[in-house]
């Protein structure tokens, strides 16, 4: 069967932050706007057991109101497949978020606009770091009181030793929260209700912004006033990675288009170079679009990270193998879970395919196993598939139960463990 998503339009991707942060809220919202649900849940709901967000179905996380163990969900925005998965927030938990990062190519790092960088922040922050993976940050909750967009990038600037790069600024904050100034399109996106089904208005950015919108705190304002630096300060970074752009800037003072500031910050990212800073505030539905296309901007496609290197069952690297469908099959199996399905195996592609029924070789007992089932999982949901490409995050069982791989603690990044020929 033929590939029905390009390698280049799939991004594999983790929520990863603080508890009570809002992973588990903005996951909610994100499966909302690109159409996989019709209802939005929220987490104060749940707790009469009768309803589940998606992703925290557990009934242990239904009563406690946190997300306990991760759960992978398929999505699509803007004609790319989006591969997610909700991490818990919870100190105990840090396994989980280790797990996950192992094998996803990018991360969204979601900040409580109060809070700003939290003690688990910084341990995924680190872990993240240790596995190379590229990130921007979302600083949510610009609804509540005591919310401070300013605060919370200074805090990921000095408390993760990050280099932050606002690409928006909140316009407003707590109750008179109205939305943001996109600094690359150079418009204020304002919203008028907080209805899940709002639309926001394009706006242009005039001196009178703050008076027309009703802004009356002063640091709201003095944040308003200062777009002008935001944007300068926004431009001069991006064009480190643009040598030409940068030449056409300073020569002829060609001021970069959006198209090039994005490919801009999608560079910069992926080189970690500086990560992105966006705002909203999940719970009233303003941002999440605009998460949405960062995430396709910014964060990486598999064609866009290195090469895994291979090992053997000893742990001695013996290779190397580039994302591709025509590769070997190999594959990391990074987690294992029993339901009401059995024991299931989550397994990420690397390179190849992986057909039901196919025999692979289990490198941690050094013999060949046969796949008797296949799924996409979309959080307790199992959607049942016949195979699976380099790029994809499955679901497997082999015809003796699960695939039980042992994954490397050392510093190699995404090991194989499991392979075919």
């Amino acid at each position: 069967m033929p590939r029905t998503v390009a390698l280049s339009d799939i991004r594999n991707i983790g929520i990863i932050a603080h508890v009570d942060a809002g992973k588990t809220t903005t996951t909610e919202r994100i499966l909302y706007y690109t159409g996989r649900k019709h209802t939005i849940i929220d987490i104060h709901d749940t707790k009469d057991l009768k309803s589940s967000t998606t992703t925290d179905y557990m009934e242990q996380e239904r009563k406690r109101g946190i997300t306990i163990q991760s759960a992978a969900v398929s999505t699509f925005w803007r004609d790319k497949k989006i591969n997610l998965i909700d991490t818990p927030g919870h100190v105990d938990f840090t396994i989980e978020v280790n797990r996950s990062l192992r094998v996803l190519d990018g991360a969204v790092v979601v900040f409580d606009g109060v809070a700003g960088v939290e003690p688990q922040s910084e341990t995924n922050w680190r872990l993240a770091d240790n596995y190379g993976v590229p990130r921007f940050c979302y600083v949510n909750k610009m609804d509540r009181s005591g919310a401070n967009f300013v605060r919370c990038v200074d805090m990921i600037k000095k408390r993760l030793g990050s280099r932050p790069l606002p690409v928006q600024i909140p316009i407003g904050s707590e109750d008179n929260f109205r939305g943001m100034i996109d600094l690359i399109e150079m418009k204020a996106l304002v919203w008028d209700s907080d209805d899940k089904d709002a639309t926001w208005q394009s706006l242009e950015i005039t001196p009178d912004l703050a008076d027309q919108l009703h802004i009356t705190v002063p640091s709201d304002r003095k944040l308003l006033s200062e777009v002008a630096k935001y944007r300068t300060e926004m431009v001069d970074t991006c064009l480190e990675q643009d040598d030409e752009a940068m030449d056409a800037y300073l020569t002829h003072a060609v001021v970069p288009s959006a198209d090039v500031l994005r490919r801009a910050v999608r560079k910069g990212t992926l080189n970690s170079a500086f990560t992105p800073v966006l705002c909203g505030s999940s719970y009233k539905n303003k941002g999440v679009q605009q998460l949405l296309d960062a995430v396709v901007d910014y964060l990486p496609a598999p064609t866009d990270v290195p090469s895994i290197k291979t090992v053997d069952v000893d742990g001695n690297e013996i290779g190397e193998r580039k994302c591709s469908d025509d590769e070997p099959f190999s594959a990391l199996a990074f987690k294992v879970i029993n339901d009401v399905y059995g024991a299931l195996t989550f397994i990420r592609v690397y390179s190849g395919v992986l057909t039901k029924g196919a025999s692979v070789e289990n490198s941690t007992r050094g013999k060949r196993e046969k796949i008797g089932r296949m799924v996409e999982m979309f959080a307790k949901e199992a959607n049942p598939i016949d195979e699976a490409r380099a790029g994809d995050i499955i679901e497997a069982q082999s015809r003796a139960g699960e695939v039980r791989c042992r994954t490397r603690q050392d510093g190699a990044r995404r090991p194989l463990v499991a392979s075919g020929n």
